[in-house]
C-alpha cells in the first residue's frame, strides 16, 4: 500500500485523479437528443450561413450612395420596381440608381443593391418611396458567410452542448452527433449505522442521504449511476461488492469509505485489489479522501458526512469527470459576491465555506461539520486556499453555486 494518510495539496490530489481517469470514450447519437452531451469531435459547417445576402430588417433595398443627403426635411425620392417574396428569389428583380424594392426581414437581397433602410425610415406613395435618412454600405444586411463560412467549425470537440446549440447544429445540416459516453459511476455506501431512506432509524442509526445526493449530482453532471446499497463493515462483503461494482463501472465511489485510521478498510481492499494513489487531502471538509485505482478504474473512497462528500465531489471528483467526459470547459457555476462576515481557516489547507447569498453579499453559515441544515440553508461554496488565514470582511469572492 503506497500511503496510509499522507496529506497531499488538493491541487496534488487533482492531478492524481485526472491521471488516472480514463479517456473519453466516443458514441454517435440523433444530433436533436444531444442536448447536455458533451461533443467528442468537432462539428463544421457544410455551407456558408446563411448562404445568400439577406435583410435583417423589413424596409426597401437599395444603393446606399443613393441616400447621403436624405433627411426629415429633405426626404430621397425613390421608384419602387417591386417586392422581394420569402423563399422565391427573383432574379428579376434588379435595383439600380434612383430605384428601391421592399424586401422582409430574412428576404434575399436584390441583384444591385447594397443596403436596406428600415420602412420606419421611409413612406410610400403609390410606386414612389420616400427615404427619410441615410445608410451606409452593408447596413441593415448579412451577408451570405458572415455567420459561419463553409468548413468553418462551429462547436468544437469539448462543449457540452446546450439547447442553443441544437438550433445551431440544425442549421448547419448536422443531424448526427459523436459525443462523450456518459461515465457509468458506482456508488456504494458503507457502515453499519447506515439504513435505507425508507427507513426509520433506530438508536445510533441515521439514513443513508450521500447515495442520493452523489447519485443527483452524478446525473447533472452527465454520468450514469449505479447504486450497488448498503454494505456493512465486514471486509469480505465489502470487497464482493467493491469487486462486481469495479466489473460494471468506469469509477466506484465508496460513500463513508475513508478514514485516518491506517486500519481503514476501504484503503485496504482497494490495496489488496490495486494500489492507494492518496490517502489524505489538504482539505476541509473532506481530509480521509482515499484515491485509488483497480483494474485501471478510478475508486474513490468519500467522506461519510453529505458536506464533506459533496465538497470533494466538487473540488476532485469533478476534474476526473470533466477528463472523462472530455470537457473544455468545468460545468461548475460560480458567481461574485462580497463576504458579509470574515471567514477563519487554518493555513496550509484548502477550506470550502458554506455561503448564503443576498443581494451580492455572500454570509458564511457556520455550523458543526456534520450539520445537514447548512447546506439547504447555503447557496454554495467559498474557496479558501491553502495559503491564507482565512477571508476578511469586505472581501470579493467566487462562490461556487449548488
Amino acid at each position: 500500500m503506497s500511503r496510509f494518510l499522507h496529506v497531499i495539496a488538493v491541487e496534488d490530489a487533482v492531478a492524481t485523479a485526472t491521471r488516472i481517469a480514463p479517456a473519453p470514450v466516443p458514441e454517435k447519437m440523433p444530433a436533436g437528443s444531444a442536448t447536455g452531451r458533451v461533443l467528442a469531435e468537432d462539428t463544421p459547417t457544410d455551407m456558408d450561413i446563411p448562404g445568400f445576402d439577406r435583410s435583417v430588417v423589413d424596409g426597401y433595398a437599395l444603393l446606399s450612395g443613393d441616400t447621403t443627403s436624405s433627411s426629415d426635411a429633405n426626404p430621397v425620392l425613390l421608384q419602387c420596381t417591386g417586392r422581394v417574396v420569402m423563399g422565391s428569389p427573383d432574379p428579376r428583380l434588379v435595383v439600380m440608381q434612383g430605384t428601391c424594392v421592399y424586401i422582409p426581414t430574412g428576404g434575399v437581397l436584390p441583384a444591385g443593391a447594397d443596403a436596406v433602410v428600415m420602412v420606419e425610415h421611409t413612406e410610400e406613395t403609390a410606386d414612389t418611396v420616400l427615404v427619410k435618412r441615410p445608410v451606409s454600405y452593408g447596413e441593415n444586411v448579412l451577408l451570405h458567410d458572415d455567420d459561419f463560412r463553409k468548413g468553418e467549425i462551429v462547436l468544437a470537440a469539448g462543449r457540452k452542448l446546450t439547447p442553443q446549440d441544437m438550433g445551431v447544429l440544425a442549421a448547419v445540416g448536422c443531424t448526427e452527433v459523436t459525443v462523450a459516453k456518459k461515465p457509468v459511476v458506482a456508488i456504494i455506501s458503507t457502515g453499519n449505522e447506515l439504513v435505507p431512506a425508507t427507513a426509520r432509524p433506530g438508536p445510533g442509526q441515521v439514513r443513508d442521504a450521500n447515495a442520493s445526493m452523489l447519485a443527483a449530482y452524478l446525473a447533472e453532471y452527465g454520468c450514469e449511476t449505479r447504486l450497488y446499497g448498503i454494505v456493512r463493515d465486514e471486509r469480505e462483503a465489502f470487497e464482493t461488492v467493491t469487486g462486481r461494482a469495479v466489473r460494471e463501472c468506469d469509477v466506484v465511489l465508496i460513500s463513508g469509505g475513508s478514514s485516518k485510521d491506517d486500519r481503514d478498510m476501504t484503503a485496504g481492499v482497494i490495496a489488496g485489489r490495486g494500489e492507494v494513489l492518496v490517502h489524505g487531502i489538504a482539505i476541509a471538509p473532506g481530509k480521509p479522501t482515499i484515491i485509488g485505482r483497480i483494474e485501471g478504474k478510478p475508486v474513490i473512497g468519500l467522506p461519510g458526512h453529505p458536506a464533506a462528500a459533496l465538497v470533494v465531489l466538487i473540488a476532485v471528483v469533478s476534474p476526473l469527470l470533466d477528463r472523462m467526459l472530455g470537457l473544455k470547459k468545468p460545468v461548475l457555476r460560480v458567481t461574485g459576491a462580497v463576504l458579509g462576515e470574515s471567514i477563519p481557516s487554518q493555513k496550509g489547507r484548502e477550506e470550502y465555506a458554506r455561503v448564503r447569498i443576498d443581494n451580492g453579499v455572500a454570509t458564511p453559515l457556520f455550523g458543526k461539520s456534520g450539520l445537514l441544515n447548512t447546506l439547504v440553508k447555503s447557496d454554495g461554496l467559498v474557496r479558501i486556499p491553502s495559503g491564507c488565514e482565512g477571508l476578511e470582511k469586505g472581501t470579493f469572492v467566487e462562490v461556487i453555486l449548488w
